[in-house]
């Protein structure tokens, strides 16, 4: 980030096509080293090493030999280590042979003739595997550590960010509209509460949902295992092996996981982006109103003729992005559930969006976070705004004067009020006239637009209670994500 809580677009790279990796790029390196071509082939070496290990403990595969302690510690070091340099070697391998998971297996199968396996020992790379038991696994562990780590830890601070506005303004009044027209008042910490409860509700979502894999065979079937080694107990083998990586084991697949829980986990995020995007339009209208304010950063342009202007551009982005977000995420959640009879590789290419589309939603959550540190409510100009709509009191009266029997109180604060401004001294007159026991008429007559805002002080601490079991209400920027179920 630049100075004044801006993003660095310094280091942007202007010739990229997408504006994640040019525009943008210093904002998401999270989200890249989690979703890049890079980390794909990071993850698919994992599996693909884990396969090995995991192979490697089965005695009936006596061809396979049990590793040895050091062995073993070798290869989780090379998944641990296995950076930019190894992407290069799997790519050049990919060259000539133009398939991205055999080039892994290729690049798996190099290194370990290095320590002296014999070839007949190698071959067990990728054993009884196809693509997509690869593949599948693959792209869950790229999800559970960008969108289980990285976006839903940002989302947490977005959520946290909002419950503490809210928390702070909890008793500040300020005049409600519905359908765009003055409505009984409310106060601006309880309509942030409800933003940050409903985020919550839908983080929480993410964070509980769990992604099934599956690892059997061409076709779903273990024939190639079982042609190989009909002794051994194949499915279990693959539940304890998809089981360890922290997903759900899918017993019934054709060649490709169906990606049904990958849907679930992008419509939840959707449905995240769609509230952020409520309120991105809702404070936008809260600045354009004047109840809130917005800092004003040193060095930044509003306008590029109108010099007075300090635009509302983080919510505006945050808007945007969320959008874009959620159209390529309804897009991936619909087409990923389908594949034509066992396989076609449709879902391949849609998969490599993955990283796009939880990117935009990213940095969406960074633009709002921006946008809301900005902000300074003018507690002034809301209660200047609530002293010119007494009218909006029409409700608390005729209710009061159901509880005591008065005849149609709707229809008469209707005709009193609709459509008209009221003065206060005209709405004390009315109550005055009403026949109202002393103790009514007097709690009646001492209201005002600001103090009646019901209990919508108290409501804020649902969210304060929501917000102290899920995140910090300062959170460290740099402190690691909460771990999902997943």
């Amino acid at each position: 980030m630049a100075s004044g809580g801006r993003p660095d677009i310094t280091a942007a790279a202007p010739g990229a096509l997408s504006p994640l990796d040019g525009r943008y790029k210093a904002q998401l390196e999270d989200y890249a080293h989690s979703f890049s071509e890079q980390a794909l082939i990071r993850q698919r070496f994992r599996v693909e090493v884990q396969w090995l290990i995991a192979l490697s403990q089965e005695p009936s595969l006596g061809e396979l030999e049990a590793l040895d302690a050091e062995t073993s510690a070798t290869l989780r070091r090379w998944v641990e280590e296995f950076g930019p340099g190894e992407v290069a070697e799997v790519k050049a391998i990919e060259a000539p042979t133009n398939h991205d998971v055999k080039a892994v297996e290729y690049h798996l199968k190099q290194r370990l003739a290095g320590l002296g396996w014999a070839s007949a020992r190698r071959e067990f790379v990728h054993f009884a595997a196809t693509s997509e038991d690869v593949n599948n696994l693959a792209y869950a562990l790229m999800l559970k550590e960008g969108v289980g780590g990285v976006w839903l830890a940002a989302a947490d601070r977005l959520c946290a960010d909002i419950a503490g506005l809210a928390e702070s303004c909890a008793n500040v009044a300020m005049l409600s509209h519905t359908h765009g027209q003055p409505a009984s008042p409310t106060t601006l910490g309880k309509e942030l509460a409800v933003v940050a409860y409903r985020m919550g509700r839908q983080s929480d979502q993410v964070r509980s949902l769990r992604l099934t894999g599956k690892f059997n065979g061409a076709v779903g079937t273990f024939g190639a295992h079982v042609a190989a080694y009909p002794e051994v107990d194949w499915i279990d083998v693959s539940r304890r092996f998809v089981e360890g990586f922290g997903f759900d084991w899918n017993p019934l697949t054709t060649q490709i996981e169906p990606h049904d829980t990958m849907a679930e986990l992008f419509h939840a995020v959707v449905r995240f982006n769609t509230i952020l995007i409520d309120f991105c339009r809702d404070m936008w209208e809260y600045v354009s109103r004047s109840y809130l304010r917005q800092r004003v950063v040193a060095g930044e342009v509003g306008s590029s003729t109108m010099p007075h202007k300090v635009n509302p551009i983080d919510f505006e982005n945050a808007e945007a992005n969320a959008g874009v977000s959620s159209a390529l995420l309804e897009h991936l959640a619909s087409k990923l559930m389908t594949s034509r009879m066992q396989r076609d590789l449709s879902d391949s290419s849609a998969l490599r969006n993955v990283g796009v589309a939880v990117g935009h939603s990213g940095l969406a959550v960074a633009s709002a976070r921006r946008g809301l540190a900005k902000i300074i409510p003018d507690d002034a100009a809301m209660a200047a705004d609530l002293d010119q709509h007494w009218e909006v009191l029409a409700e608390a009266v005729q209710t009061v004067m159901r509880r005591y029997g008065v005849d149609e109180p709707y229809e008469r604060l209707k005709e009193l009020t609709r459509g008209r401004r009221v003065s206060p001294a005209r709405l004390r007159e009315f109550v005055e006239g009403l026949g109202l026991p002393e103790q009514a008429a007097a709690r009646l007559g001492a209201l005002t637009p600001a103090g009646y805002t019901g209990l919508a002080a108290e409501l804020v601490s649902f969210v304060a209670a929501k917000r102290g079991s899920n995140a910090p209400a300062d959170p460290d920027p740099n402190e690691p994500a909460q771990t999902p179920a997943w």
